[in-house]
């Protein structure tokens, strides 16, 4: 997740357990400075280092190399060894990142992460050529054009999907459960996602599905829920909010649409390296659904942004989340302009659910468990934060947090929610809503909820 691309200042420190010889004690300021001149004498010692190697690329490589390549790779490299999230963006790239989050870019569609020196998929864009041509979450991208992206970092990976509109470029893929590679040939184009898309389930039920959180979520959600309130008058029994494959996007997206649904109460904190970067943001009042109930969708590919609306609606209990765990990506980066270098990604804090839970490497649990297809019940467990190769780990032990509230449903009304679709259920087809079995139980469930209590009125 992007923290709204604000400019940060690199605060950097190095500290070096220091050593004392014999009995000798020494005032707190004076052990200090002896550690601080220690620490800084060893990073110049590898400062050094580094130039030495550095030199040697130059003078003895095989070929002659670029000195600007040499640099960025290294940069690149020390960022990816911190974590997954963290990484380098040259002039070109940040130029490029900062079109995706006004909400239109040049390329295939796919959200990726790396791991294992391969491009893996965390989901696709809806509506794009990656979607289109049928690839899914999890999916291992092994080679561009032939050619094997093992070597190439992940921002050397996406650029070379990148392309001008009408390009096309040939994917080798390897899918668990594929006992072959698979070959897509995607013809590229620009993307500019929906990213909200809505329709009346019925005359009684409003859907809404999120693809991603740029800087036209929020409105294109409003206008969403606006409309669908129009056309259904007072027969409106709920809100579902699909967030299922969205892999998040922009922090302060994130909080307008948790702050849409909420009248008061925290929706999400952070809590940094140090303790006075710590943030903390509030709802305000106006719920943009008058109170409806809300179920929220998620499963395996909801990361991040999708992460904290859900992790929001869940621990105020304004919304039932359905479906499976999500991604479990917990942490936030920002991103760091370098005048005339491009910018870097850093992760720099850790975000918190209103009861002070870190979802990071265990994503958010759903209240009511639906599978999407029986298969997934005896299938492995799909790739998620925790197995990504250097994945922070989730600090829940080191403070308190107050545990979710449990799902207060009227007696009988979850029993009418079934986990596993009933035995031949005709394949998902995106284009027929009656073979989405998550979405179907969703509906079934607001149904039941509105017959139970007739006469709910939100007292928010």
């Amino acid at each position: 997740m992007k923290r709204g691309l604000r400019t940060a200042g690199v605060v950097g420190a190095a500290f070096l357990a220091g050593t004392v010889l014999g009995p000798v004690v020494l005032p707190p300021v004076v052990s200090a400075i002896a550690q601080e001149s220690g620490s800084r004498a060893e990073t110049y010692r590898l400062l050094n280092l580094f130039g030495d190697v550095f030199e040697r690329v130059r003078a003895e490589y095989v070929e002659p190399v670029n000195d600007r390549d040499v640099i960025e790779s290294a940069i690149n490299g020390m960022l990816q060894g911190l974590d997954p999230h963290s990484s380098y963006m040259n002039a070109r790239s940040f130029r490029d990142m900062q079109v995706q989050t006004r909400g239109e870019f040049g390329g295939l569609g796919i959200e990726v992460s790396q791991e294992g020196g391969y491009v893996k998929v965390i989901s696709p864009i809806d509506d794009t050529p990656a979607a289109k041509a049928g690839v899914k979450p999890g999916d291992l991208i092994t080679h561009l054009n032939g050619e094997s992206v093992q070597g190439l970092s992940l921002q050397e990976a996406v650029e070379r999907m990148r392309g001008e509109r009408g390009s096309a470029i040939k994917l080798t893929i390897r899918r668990p459960g594929a006992e072959t590679p698979i070959e897509l040939s995607l013809v590229r184009d620009v993307i500019r996602p929906q990213v909200a898309r809505f329709r009346m389930e019925g005359n009684d039920v409003a859907y809404v599905r999120l693809s991603s959180f740029n800087e036209q979520t929020d409105l294109a959600l409003r206008n969403a829920i606006s409309t669908m309130r129009k056309q259904a008058g007072n027969n409106l029994k709920g809100v579902i909010l699909d967030l299922r494959n969205n892999p998040g996007g922009l922090l302060d997206q994130a909080v307008q649409v948790s702050d849409d649904f909420l009248e008061q109460g925290e929706i999400v904190s952070t809590r940094a390296r140090r303790a006075d970067d710590a943030q903390r943001w509030n709802a305000k009042p106006g719920d943009i659904t008058d109170g409806l109930r809300v179920v929220v969708l998620v499963n395996g590919g909801s990361a991040s942004a999708s992460e904290i609306v859900a992790g929001a609606l869940q621990d105020h209990r304004r919304a039932v989340v359905l479906g499976t765990k999500s991604f479990g990506k917990g942490s936030v980066q920002t991103v760091m302009p370098i005048p005339g270098n491009g910018a870097i990604r850093l992760t720099t804090a850790r975000y918190y659910t209103p009861s002070g839970r870190s979802i990071q490497a265990l994503g958010i649990s759903p209240d009511i468990e639906v599978l999407a297809t029986r298969e997934e019940a005896n299938a492995p467990l799909r790739d998620r934060e925790a197995d990504l190769r250097k994945a922070l780990r989730n600090d829940n032990g080191t403070h308190e947090s107050a545990p979710v509230p449990p799902v207060n449903l009227p007696a009988g009304v979850q029993d009418k929610v079934s986990r596993l679709p009933p035995e031949g259920a005709p394949a998902f087809d995106p284009t027929k809503p009656e073979t989405d079995f998550q979405l179907q139980q969703a509906v079934t469930l607001l149904r039941a909820w509105s017959a139970a209590e007739p006469q709910r009125r939100a007292a928010r």
